[in-house]
């Protein structure tokens, strides 16, 4: 073999070892998101679900206009997507969200809400 084919195949080499890296990087990345969207959008039926008895009558098992004894429903405590957890207050409920995919390290995915009467604060911590 030529020096000419020798380069030619050292190069195809590299050029075929980059592109599987950048893959293995763009699916990692793409994996990340997808999990922190599935645990934000679990978090939003929970501040739902919380809205939802801050409205609702204490005579028909709800709040009446105080998140005092809200609690995550048992089955949703964690699922597929991560574990839930939340603090409650009288006019607040924070819900944590901790995906069980890793960012970086042992970080996971982690998402806060802040749930009030009528709005939704959503913050990305990782």
């Amino acid at each position: 073999m030529g020096q000419q084919q020798l380069l030619l195949i050292v190069l195809g080499i590299i050029i075929v070892g980059v592109a599987v890296v950048v893959g293995i990087n763009m699916f990692t990345a793409h994996a990340i998101e997808a999990k922190r969207n599935n645990v934000t959008n679990d978090l939003l039926h929970l501040a739902s679900e919380a809205q939802k008895y801050y409205k609702t009558p204490t005579a028909m098992g709800g709040g009446s206009s105080k998140f005092t004894g809200w609690e995550i429903p048992a089955g949703l405590v964690s699922n597929a997507d991560g574990s839930f957890s939340a603090t409650v207050t009288a006019q607040k409920v924070v819900l944590i969200g901790i995906g069980n995919e890793v960012v970086q390290g042992t970080d996971s995915v982690e998402v806060k809400m802040t749930v009030t009467a009528d709005s939704y604060l959503t913050e990305i911590i990782n």
